[in-house]
């Protein structure tokens, strides 16, 4: 479970496309894996500026998870998002997380990195690095790509 910004040209909402974060214009598109990596659902693009917690709220995935009991390791930024969501420790107040801390956060980024390589596939996709289209348009080409990952 995880969420990325693919970068797109301003032709859409204009500044609700900008995202702070990634520090340019696109949509923020949210993933769903299997424990392999292999890629379950791609979500209709959502503005730039949405948080990641924001956007898996609006998609129901925190319900869903909640309700079907599924485990979803996630990163910092879905902190609060509750339920079945796990996310790794973060520092707090400049103090240094504790050896047990420091390593339950290693097998936490060891099992997140199928996740981190489906987006890297879904990165590989030119479309993704830099649109010219408009990002009303993306969610349709996020969903032909979900189809032509999952039939390759």
């Amino acid at each position: 479970m995880g969420g990325t910004i693919a970068e797109c040209d301003r032709a859409g909402d204009g500044d609700g496309d900008h995202s702070g974060k990634a520090r340019r214009h696109g949509v923020n598109i949210q993933t769903v894996t299997d424990p392999a990596g292999e890629l379950i659902w791609y979500s209709p693009a959502l503005p730039g500026r949405t948080a990641d917690t924001t956007a898996a709220r609006t998609h129901h995935i925190v319900t869903v998870c909640e309700r079907l009991r599924i485990p979803a390791l996630a990163d910092k930024a879905y902190e609060g998002a509750g339920g079945a969501f796990c996310t790794p420790f973060k520092r707090h107040c400049g103090r240094d997380l504790t050896v047990h801390q420091k390593s339950v956060n290693r097998a936490h980024a060891r099992l997140r990195s199928p996740v981190e390589r489906a987006f890297a596939r879904l990165k590989n996709w030119r479309i993704f690095r830099h649109a010219r289209c408009s990002p009303n348009r993306l969610t349709s080409i996020v969903q032909a790509v979900l189809t032509l990952e999952q039939h390759r």
